[in-house]
């Protein structure tokens, strides 16, 4: 039997260990169950500490949840095919049906949204721009094919007679139709050249595989990784008119001719340089910041006007987690590429999946991208049992997501009036929420001042070792605290979330950064 003990970090996660550590994060958890995470005590006993941070998102049902568990093991026991490669029949059939059922009733539509699985959310979001892109291309494809027949058509009518526009001979350089298609070729050879771009809002993560990164905002992530991929164009999430203005800048048009009563003329038709705008309904690594109705809005007009598909990213906030199958129906948000994953597994298994729309799909895809496990009987079959706990009751999990959300924000609404210099803002919806305290960078108290870089970590460390509370900042918003626990949020872990954010303002409101544990 193999040590089921922990080990050194020797050979991975070192520097990780080491930076944690700082600040008393680095801790050794040996079970899990519900909310809580235990670790040993040095006597060997059992500490449990409250999760707040539930794998960012993943456990909708907390952790080993006993359902989920029995069936994985049912699963197992019933010696499912995990791999059944090129078979063409796999439960990943029966998960997309159940999915299509869910997305449908809730975006109010008949459309169908065809499934591609992958194992993580980075992945899917991957696949997703893989598809876009792929879309683009045809799109390209077709439109150089007209141009092609129609400077044909062209050289035909000039043969018979037809004469060039002032416009078109401008572009010629004269006269001469072999003159102007050589023109329009170069032409378009270069816009045709240009690399494609993506779309994103400042603030946003999607991962950090080499396609997903160049949509992630933060400069420090994606930086030294810029040279390996398409690049992006972002744009504020609070300016909703500066999403089709964004667009309009990287306009381009190719050079197409038209043949009428026996004139040839120029004509522009519009390029498609963008793969697509991908977003978050709630911006999670952001700072937990929830998009508006009228930025769904305008997103959806601009992608329309400007024949841009529009990606939501619903890996952080889907499944349930906001107290709706997704974030996205609470603000109108209408995807043209819905992306899953964390809860979707269960918190057991690594799933993600892309549902794209109909009018978007390229069935040839599914032979373009493929993974090893993407469809894998486990990971499929333990991803119904979570959409059958999800449906359950008429919904019930939903409504436990709104309504254990709602108390958790009243909750922090409450400590934020009573220490207004102190925390910034509480955001966020159902089960994912943020609470921001104010940069302490211009604190009264020098001491604080000359350590605001470091506070939020002391923040941390302070609240899991003197509350047993477990909570993570977010990644772009180092002083927004995340809190995404399972819906089955006690009363009792909502009073130790009270109790521990309040201890750490009334040192804040202190300047006595020592009372930190």
């Amino acid at each position: 039997m193999m040590n089921s003990s922990i080990g050194s970090p020797e050979f991975a996660d070192s520097f990780m260990v080491e930076k944690l550590s700082e600040f008393g994060l680095a801790v050794r958890y040996v079970r899990a169950q519900g909310n809580t995470l235990y670790y040993l005590a040095d006597d060997g006993t059992e500490v449990g500490v409250l999760d707040g941070v539930s794998g960012f998102g993943s456990l909708m049902f907390g952790h080993n949840n006993p359902e989920i568990v029995e069936h994985a093991k049912w699963v197992l026991d019933q010696q499912t095919p995990v791999h059944a490669q090129m078979g063409g029949y796999s439960f990943a059939l029966n998960l997309a049906a159940e999915l299509n059922a869910i997305v449908r009733r809730e975006l109010g539509t008949e459309d169908k949204f065809y499934a591609q699985f992958g194992n993580t959310g980075a992945e899917a979001v991957e696949i997703a721009i893989k598809h876009a892109e792929l879309d683009r291309v045809i799109r390209i494809a077709g439109l150089k094919g007209g141009i092609e027949a129609n400077l044909g058509q062209a050289r035909t009518a000039v043969a018979g007679g037809a004469t060039l526009t002032e416009a078109a001979a401008a572009v010629a350089g004269g006269t001469d139709i072999d003159r102007l298609v050589a023109e329009v070729s170069r032409r378009n050879a270069e816009v045709e050249a240009r690399p494609p771009l993506f779309l994103a809002l400042e603030g946003g993560f999607h991962g950090k595989l080499v396609g997903s990164l160049q949509l992630t905002y933060n400069q420090m992530l994606r930086g030294p990784f810029k040279a390996l991929a398409a690049q992006a164009r972002f744009v504020p999430r609070d300016q909703p008119h500066m999403i089709a203005k964004v667009m309009e800048q990287e306009r381009a048009a190719l050079l197409d001719v038209v043949v009428e009563d026996g004139v040839v003329d120029v004509v522009e038709r519009d390029f498609p340089v963008f793969t697509a705008f991908v977003v978050e309904p709630i911006m999670g690594e952001a700072g937990i910041f929830p998009l508006s109705a009228e930025l769904a809005g305008a997103l959806r007009e601009a992608c329309d006007a400007f024949g841009v598909p529009l990606i939501s990213d619903e890996v952080q906030s889907g499944m349930g987690r906001a107290g709706t199958f997704l974030a996205g129906t609470r603000i109108g948000l209408r995807p043209d590429y819905i992306v899953l994953a964390k809860a979707l597994g269960g918190g057991i298994a690594k799933l993600g999946v892309v549902l794209i729309n109909e009018r978007l799909y390229h069935k040839e895809f599914e032979f373009m991208h493929s993974s090893t496990f993407a469809k894998d009987g486990f990971s499929t079959r333990l991803a119904l049992k979570v959409l059958q706990l999800l449906e359950a009751d008429g919904g019930k999990a939903y409504e436990l997501a709104a309504e254990r959300g709602a108390k958790a924000k009243a909750m922090m609404e409450a400590i934020k009036a009573d220490y207004p210099e102190i925390v910034r803002e509480v955001r966020g919806e159902g089960l994912m929420l943020g609470f921001e305290f104010h940069d302490q960078s211009g604190s009264e108290f020098p001491a604080v001042r000359e350590m605001h870089q470091a506070v939020p970590l002391l923040i941390l460390g302070h609240m899991l070792k003197k509350h047993r509370f477990r909570i993570a900042r977010t990644a772009s918003g180092p002083w927004t605290m995340r809190f995404e626990p399972s819906i089955f949020l006690s009363d009792d872990e909502i009073a130790v979330v009270d109790v521990a954010f309040r201890d750490v303002c009334e040192i804040l409101r202190s300047g006595d950064l020592s009372r930190f544990v």
